[in-house]
This record gives C-alpha cells, structure tokens and sequence, in this order.
C-alpha cells in the first residue's frame, strides 16, 4: 500500500455523555469546596479574634488547629476533584504527517495538551496489545508504565489496540493508541515493516 502524507484520525470514549457528566460532577464538587474554603477561612479570622481577646492561650492554639484541618481537607478535596476530574471526557487525536506520528489528549472537549511526537527513526517495535510481546516490553520498562493514548477499555468498530515502542537518547517508552487500520499500514510503511510484531 501506498503510504500517505498526512493522516488524521480522533478517538472518544464510547459513551461521551457519561463521561461528560462525571466531568461535570467532579467540577461542581471542587467549586464547592473552593467555596467553602473561603467560608472557613472566614470563620476562622472571627473566631480567632474572638479567643485573643478572652486571653486564653490554649483556647487560641485549639481554634487555629481545627481551622487550619478544616481548610487543609476544604482545599485538599477541592484540588483532588478538580484534578481528577480530567480521567473523564478525555479523547485523544493522532496525526501523521511523512513520518512521524503526532499525538494529543482532549480535555472536556476543549483544552488540548500536546503528549509526543513518535519518530518512524525511533520506533523500536509496533504490535498488537493483547499479544505476549506487549507484556514483555511493559515489564521491560522497569519503574515506568506504558502510556495509555485512548479513553476505551475496548477498541471502538474498525480500530485496534497498537502499542509502539518509542527509544530516545534519553529513555524508551510504550505507547498505546487506538487507530485505524490504514494509519497502522503507514506506520509501518514509515517504520519499516521489520518493525511490526509477527501475529501468532
């Protein structure tokens, strides 16, 4: 097959409502916390006041520890959601152009964050997630994980799960993406077809 010059291909999650609204809920209960960080830190200044003035040393120490735990969680639980709040409603693009494969992550829908660009000069090996060479080249990683490109536990109708291993002067990774047949075709194509993995 003839390889192309510029491919395009973009992969959601299977059920973007859902995710959607788990986004939405995470976001809703970090605001919230925010909110009542502010009420607590509100509180705290009346109270704290309030034993100054009555002179009572402990009673002081007592009201800034308990302020200071109830602002600490307020804070804490509003930074956790509105971090965690970004596993849902994520989705991923790849574009190949000549002979690199580019890819990004899609927050929400909106916030685009750049992840690598996997050089066909840098590519070790491509291959099939659920054969045993992916085991192999994950526990060949040592203490780092594979990087999961795709929102989807299953591969969406007329895609599959590749995984790439990607060497650089500084490190070698695993990625994995959910990509059409024809995109894998040029990958290979650009890579070199001693690349691909044999499918037992």
């Amino acid at each position: 097959m003839k390889k192309e010059g510029y491919l395009e291909e973009s992969v959601s999650p299977h059920d973007p409502a859902k995710e959607a609204r788990k986004n939405m809920v995470f976001r809703v209960i970090a605001i919230i916390a925010f909110f009542l960080c502010g009420i607590v830190a509100f509180m705290f200044v009346g109270a704290l006041s309030i034993v100054i003035e009555e002179n009572d040393p402990a009673a002081t120490t007592t009201v800034v520890v308990f302020y200071l735990f109830l602002f600490a969680l307020c804070f804490g639980s509003g930074i956790g959601c509105w971090l965690f709040k970004n596993r849902y409603n994520v989705s991923y693009d790849y574009i190949f152009v000549e002979d690199e494969l580019r890819i990004t992550k899609v927050l929400n829908g909106r916030k685009r964050k750049y992840i690598t660009t996997l050089h066909a000069d840098r590519i070790l090996q491509i291959g099939w997630v659920e054969s045993d060479a992916y085991e192999r080249a994950c526990r060949g990683l040592g203490k780092h994980k594979p990087k999961i490109c795709t929102p989807n536990s299953e591969a969406s109708e007329g895609k599959e799960f590749i995984y790439i291993i990607n060497s650089t002067s500084m490190e070698k990774m695993v990625y994995v993406v959910e990509i059409r047949r024809i995109m894998l075709e040029n990958l290979v194509l650009a890579a070199g077809r001693n690349k691909l993995e044999r499918r037992q």
